[in-house]
């Protein structure tokens, strides 16, 4: 088996991270454009570089917020407040500054990030080992034996790896449980309920010892009255809610891993650098590369 090390960025995972991390920051260009969230997202990238040191690395993105889970559900994050003022120019620049270094942008309309990344961390297992990068527990329902999960913790440099030992032993369950763990107890940050009343002690507990939401509804009558109501009154909930947070690894993009090559051209990037006033990073691509 070859030694890829292929690095997946979740872009607005880091992105958002950063703005608010730099929030304080005045850093601008001479216009006035705000630049914090870039300066941010470029520490986080090569902290992660450096940490991991890929062969290769992509980034992922969402492309608006129109997808296939706001058709099935409405009310799918409808919760979250519009992007702060100053983020919004950096979305499109940060795009600018990945691309100078030669890292691929990926995303497709009508997907999150979270379905481009779980298509390509499946496919391109088979030709490396994955390095997913977000702060989004989501992800790990995508750990596998070549699929690691890297969520970002407080501060910089400080990660926790997910392989299947490390989620069984953090979480007490398996990859595809989270799925299930989601369907029961929902997820107030994408604004889905689940079943009212079901938290997540009790929903493990469930899956513990029934395994799947399906396991668990073939064993209705051996639950306790209140869980079983619980559940009932909102079957149709339960299935959506489980159907919502399923990443999907089978939409409809695609990237040739020779084109996600790590082997960054300083001269190439530094126009763009400069221009952003991004020139002291220059440094961390160095030792990154």
């Amino acid at each position: 088996m070859n030694n890829n090390k292929i690095l997946i960025v979740d872009g607005m995972a880091l992105l958002f991270r950063a703005f608010f991390a730099q929030s304080y920051s005045a850093r601008r260009t001479p216009d006035g454009t705000p630049t914090n969230a870039i300066f941010g997202f470029l520490q986080y990238l090569f902290d992660a570089v450096n940490t991991f040191r890929p062969t290769h690395v992509l980034c992922c993105w969402d492309m608006g917020s129109k997808t296939f889970r706001t058709e099935m559900y409405t009310e799918y994050k409808a919760n979250r407040p519009e992007a702060p003022e100053d983020l919004v120019p950096q979305f499109s620049l940060v795009k600018d500054v990945v691309a100078a270094l030669g890292i691929p942008n990926l995303g497709i309309e009508g997907y999150e990030a979270d379905d481009c990344i779980g298509t390509l961390a499946t496919r391109l297992c088979e030709q490396g080992h994955v390095y997913v990068l977000t702060g989004d527990q989501d992800m790990l329902q995508l750990v596998s034996e070549r699929v690691h999960v890297v969520i970002m913790k407080k501060g910089r440099q400080n990660y926790a790896v997910y392989d299947l030992d490390l989620l069984k032993e953090d979480k007490g369950i398996q990859p595809f449980q989270i799925v299930e763990l989601k369907g029961l107890t929902g997820d107030t940050s994408d604004n889905y309920p689940g079943v009212k009343g079901i938290g997540e002690k009790t929903a493990l507990k469930l899956l513990l010892e029934y395994e799947t939401i399906d396991g668990i509804l073939a064993n209705l009558s051996s639950l306790s009255a209140s869980i079983k109501t619980k559940i009932e009154n909102d079957l149709d909930m339960l299935h959506l809610s489980r159907t919502l947070a399923r990443i999907n690894v089978d939409s409809p993009i695609d990237c040739v891993l020779d084109d996600c090559l790590w082997n960054v051209s300083i001269e190439q990037a530094k126009p763009l650098f400069d221009q952003y006033r991004l020139t002291t990073l220059l440094q961390m691509i160095d030792s990154a590369s």
